[in-house]
């Protein structure tokens, strides 16, 4: 079986041609090597929009506190009509703002699955190792399935912890400046998940791990030998995928459940500490609100923080088994009788 070589001469969608100059075809040894070879120009595009994104996301949060206490005050209706409008004009700036951005991020990461796609073939052709059918079964898996993830790392690389981390400070030091102490009770809550987290996740990235070797030697076994012998070690290696996948399911929904749990015992941290500030005459009801909508603001970054360490560690692994089954010690024939 032989599979068709990619044009490398460039590409009319405005992805990038894979000259000669630029590095060629050969696949970077790391992963920052491929980010920085798949449009670092791009990245640097996305880290503005980033900027740009987390710096107005603050705004609706000081004019929910504004339009609350007015409210509560019994203040001008003219004023709180002018500032929900206020807020529903930045939420659609807002908007428009996150859709270009994952609109680009989208567009930079099929840019990297393509180039990474034909890098791979034009590697393997040039290690002369297509000829088996093993080894094209190792290949196949490479192309079609393994390099998808990866590439789509790529487009979230660089912004989406940008974003993540510019969300989590901007919020907090917003929140500290309204009332530090209730700043303080929320961030003393979600605090532990920076124990458990890294833990889990590297329970979860070594499942990954053997899992995808698992897979890429199958692979190679249903291509190499489809005879009556085949069943039972097939069998066994399925069964094993099944055990690494519902492991990767239990760490995974585990974690998720610890991280929802804290951030309402947050939550109901912030209701106690301002209920008592508000009765106490210290703080606004629309102090309460800014920061109940704050929490809840920062919930959802630092789960993508999460997320993309999640994907960074699962992407580093598989983009290391790739790079080492292309590695000239290894071979792709090799490689596929190694699943370990």
């Amino acid at each position: 079986m032989t599979i068709a070589r990619a044009d490398a001469n460039g590409w009319a969608d405005g992805c990038g041609p894979l000259s000669a100059g630029a590095g060629s075809r050969t696949v970077p040894a790391t992963l920052s090597g491929l980010v920085w070879r798949c449009g670092f120009a791009q990245q640097l595009w996305l880290v503005m929009l980033s900027a740009a994104v987390f710096m107005v996301n603050l705004a609706p949060l000081e004019l929910q506190r504004r339009i609350v206490n007015h409210a509560t005050a019994g203040g001008d209706l003219a004023t709180i009509f002018e500032l929900a409008a206020l807020y529903a004009a930045v939420a659609l700036a807002l908007g428009l703002l996150k859709y270009g951005m994952n609109v680009y991020r989208g567009r930079v990461s099929e840019c990297a699955v393509r180039w990474l796609r034909s890098a791979i073939l034009a590697e393997a052709g040039a290690m002369g190792v297509t000829g088996g059918r093993a080894a094209t079964g190792v290949e196949i898996s490479l192309v079609l399935s393994e390099v998808e993830p990866i590439g789509s790392f790529v487009g979230v690389s660089l912004s989406e912890p940008l974003l993540a981390a510019g969300i989590l400070v901007s919020t907090f030091a917003y929140l500290a400046y309204l009332e530090p102490m209730m700043a303080l009770a929320a961030l003393a809550v979600l605090s532990p998940q920076l124990l458990f987290v890294p833990l889990m996740q590297n329970a979860i990235n070594r499942r990954v791990g053997a899992r995808i070797a698992t897979l890429r030697s199958l692979s190679s076994d249903i291509v190499a030998d489809a005879g009556p012998a085949a069943p039972l070690p097939l069998d066994d290696k399925i069964a094993t995928v099944f055990r690494l996948n519902m492991g990767v399911f239990k760490l995974k929904y585990a974690m998720n459940f610890l991280m929802n749990l804290l951030h309402h015992v947050g939550v109901a941290a912030i209701f106690a500490v301002g209920g008592y500030y508000a009765v106490t005459g210290a703080i606004e009801v629309g102090t309460i609100v800014a920061f109940v909508s704050g929490l809840a603001q920062v919930n959802d970054p630092w789960g993508d923080v999460v997320d993309w360490y999640r994907e960074l560690k699962v992407t580093q692994t598989r983009y290391g088994l790739i790079v080492g089954v292309l590695s000239p010690d290894a071979g792709v024939g090799a490689a596929a009788e190694t699943p370990g």
